[in-house]
């Protein structure tokens, strides 16, 4: 029972990644553009869910996914056209079949009624785009006139086509392998039972008629008495001869029957065309087939003496499939695992204790002599740089692709087009971009909420654009990207933009400014993410509650990020995230403010200086700037910040550690002094004590102190924010100059 259930889990989960390629599929799928490998990637994926969902008995979820499979093979095979109505039938039987999946993991039964709707939209496009008569159910025994199929497909398929099977055979001995090809024969017996695995031989002999000129034979010897048939079971066989192209291999009849290679006795063999000259026929090795119950397996002949003026194909190497391989590819091996991910979080949690024994190990070294014991100081060294490529190699074992979150997207911008009634393009780029799979999980409520208030607020009506010189279709842009050690994700639209009247007006409204306050632009964007807050005059589907901007706030603080909103009237909007890549382990540097210790990311920091005092300004009004490398930068006293005595406040005697922030920004923050680098464990301050202005997360020093990590665009916003500056100490006299308008600080 444990090994079934962990061979249940297994399908579950590759049924989901199986979902997931179905729907992408069908949003790529528009009428007038119909790409047979998207539809055969879809079918493929539908067909597995089914054959897996026979195998453990989950008979609801395959007769469903046979109805859905059923449509799928009609567009494959172009009897059932592709409309946007039949796309968004298949979406939706899509998401039933994840719902099925759900009940089957969960080892309840559906609901009575779940599928029936579903079921007759697909049966209603299914008759659509294919006028013929329905095939019976089943064939009678005993010879009776030529049935009428759905299609043409299923009657040259040869299932019930003796007599078309003769002809085609005795044509085929008139007529010569044509040069360049190779006449495969095989011979497909399933077992009585393959029906009930939710499997059709109909689909594979179609598939085969897809590979080339197929004839198809079809045995009734086994067939019982009219009174002993019993529909469920399987009593036919086939003899198949297929002419194909030389690059048509075993491999790919063998994928044919992938999915019933364990239920089936399959033979395949070879046979090239003679060669052209005639004057030394060479001799052709009889086939000799070599059965095996439960596995698929092909004998060829000898390959044929390549004579001038003909190009004799290949003849392809007998290549066994291994008992039990179904799934396997001939000659193919896996080069993934799966692994549950709570023995990655340990794994993780154990290089976080090793970072910090590490670290501490190293603190004490420090304190030994100068010039002795040198062996252990180098493998100290040593030990410090496999430590760090141990940190390395597991926190790529947890990076994820970003497109696992961005290729839901279409599908929400599909469903909120539809909704609004506006033409939204979708836009992506950087989905390879790498991330930490705790950040990954948290991004879909944020960014769904960020792009239904895009489409549903920022983009105009099709008409209005017209209006204005716009395209008819508006555009969301969705991007992410690496920038000073963060994931930065952007979301803009060439909507409107944020009305910011209208928005003042309501937080007044709502109570949530005071009449009369004056605010900048930067301000009232920002009000958009208070709780409660909407411009939607009536509630819809899509907004109008005040409940989406504030929990993407939340949520994006909750992961130590960020979220800014930048907007132009009449141009459009743009959301940044930033995000930490990582949640556990990163490179920092160990600085002292008094008798304080601080940790700054190490992908934030310029460089460090003592300034002269004649590099020294301040902005009337405003604050401490120094002239660095050609421009002004903003100075933040840490010890103003946060309140610590015994700190030095001068800058020409402290250090200042100039950082840049993901916007590109610059500070200088005036410290005591600066320790060194140090890797650092990052542990949640808000999870283990309160959010806190200006730091991301705390940590545990290799002395056992505990150190905060700092967050530089919290301080920049912390020192924007402060009420007054402290003065200045005499010894460091500041030259006084006007409060110009300088972006950088």
């Amino acid at each position: 029972m444990e090994d079934l259930s962990r061979f249940k889990q297994t399908y579950f989960d590759e049924s989901a990644e199986l979902l997931e390629v179905a729907e992408s599929g069908l949003l790529r799928l528009t009428p007038g553009e119909v790409d047979s490998d998207e539809v055969n990637a879809i079918f493929r994926a539908v067909h597995s869910i089914k054959g897996g969902g026979g195998a453990f008995g989950f008979t609801e979820l395959v007769a469903f996914a046979h109805e859905f499979e059923t449509v799928m093979d009609g567009v494959r095979n172009n009897t059932v056209p592709v409309t946007t109505e039949l796309v968004d039938t298949l979406i939706r039987a899509n998401d039933l079949l994840g719902q099925m999946l759900a009940y089957a993991r969960e080892g309840d039964p559906a609901p009575a009624g779940t599928t029936d709707g579903t079921v007759a939209a697909l049966r209603r496009h299914l008759l659509g785009g294919t006028p013929q008569v329905q095939a019976p159910a089943a064939a009678p025994a005993a010879p009776a006139p030529t049935p009428v199929y759905a299609d043409d497909e299923d009657d040259e398929a040869g299932l019930f086509g003796d007599a078309m099977a003769a002809i085609a055979a005795a044509r085929a001995e008139e007529d010569p392998v044509p040069s360049g090809k190779l006449r495969w024969t095989i011979v497909f017996r399933p077992r009585s039972d393959l029906l009930m695995s939710g499997n059709e031989p109909a689909f594979m002999l179609r598939a085969l008629r897809r590979l080339g000129d197929a004839t198809v034979e079809c045995h009734t010897d086994a067939l019982p008495n009219l009174q002993d048939l019993e529909a469920e079971l399987l009593h036919l066989s086939w003899t198949v001869t297929l002419i194909a192209d030389a690059d048509v291999d075993l491999d790919k009849i063998n994928d044919v029957f992938e999915f019933v290679a364990d239920d089936c006795d399959i033979r395949i063999t070879a046979e090239a065309p003679p060669p052209a000259a005639p004057e030394a026929p060479p001799p052709v090795t009889d086939p000799v087939p070599v059965a095996a119950p439960s596995a698929v397996v092909a004998t060829v002949p000898e390959p044929l003496p390549k004579t001038p003026g003909a190009d004799a194909p290949k003849a392809e190497t007998a290549r066994p499939r291994p008992n039990g391989g179904g799934a396997e590819h001939a000659g193919l091996t896996s080069h993934t695992i799966r692994v549950d991910l709570d023995k990655i979080d340990r794994l993780v949690n154990m290089v976080g204790e090793m970072v910090i024994t590490q670290a501490m190990i190293a603190e004490h070294v420090r304190e030994l002599p100068p010039g002795e014991f040198q062996e252990l100081l180098e493998g100290l060294e040593q030990l410090a740089q496999h430590t760090r490529e141990l940190r390395e190699s597991v926190m790529s074992i947890r990076a994820q692709p970003v497109s696992s979150v961005f290729s839901r997207m279409p599908r929400l911008v599909r469903e909120c087009a539809a909704t609004t009634g506006k033409e939204v393009q979708l836009v992506t780029s950087g989905e390879t971009t790498e991330v930490d799979k705790t950040v990954v999980e948290n991004l879909v409520d944020p960014l769904t909420h960020m792009i239904r208030n895009s489409i549903d607020h920022g983009l105009e009506g099709p008409e209005e654009r017209e209006r204005v010189g716009k395209p008819r279709a508006g555009t969301v842009h969705l991007s992410a990207q690496h920038r000073s050690g963060r994931i930065v994700i952007e979301i803009t639209d060439d909507g409107r933009g944020i009305n910011r009247p209208k928005v003042l007006s309501k937080a007044i409204e709502k109570g949530l400014v005071q009449p009369g306050a004056t605010l900048s632009d930067e301000e009232i964007d920002n009000l958009i993410f208070l709780p409660g807050f909407s411009t939607a005059d009536q509630v819809s589907n899509l907004s109008g509650r005040g409940v989406g901007m504030d929990v993407v706030r939340r949520n994006i603080t909750s992961l130590g990020g960020r979220i800014g909103v930048y907007s132009t009237p009449g141009e459009g909007s743009r959301f940044v995230l930033s995000l930490p890549l990582t949640l556990a382990v990163l490179d920092g540097m160990v600085i002292s403010v008094g008798e304080e210790r601080f940790v700054l990311p190490l992908t934030n920091i310029v460089e460090s200086l003592r300034p002269k005092a004649a590099d020294l300004h301040g902005l009337v009004g405003k604050c401490d700037v120094m002239m660095a490398r050609g421009e002004y930068v903003r100075l933040v006293y840490l010890h103003q910040l946060f309140g610590i005595p015994g700190a030095v406040a001068d800058p020409t005697r402290a250090l200042v550690v100039l950082v840049e922030t993901e916007d590109g920004s610059r500070l200088g923050l005036v410290v005591d002094e600066v320790l060194g680098q140090q890797q650092v464990v990052i542990k949640s301050l808000e999870a283990n004590f309160r959010r806190l202005d200006g730091v991301a997360a705390a940590t545990i020093l290799g002395d056992g102190r505990v150190a905060l990590i700092l967050d530089v665009a919290g301080l920049r916003e912390m020192s924007r924010h402060m009420d007054s500056r402290a003065p200045r100490p005499p010894s460091s006299p500041v030259a006084a100059l006007p409060a110009p308008a300088l972006e950088p600080v």
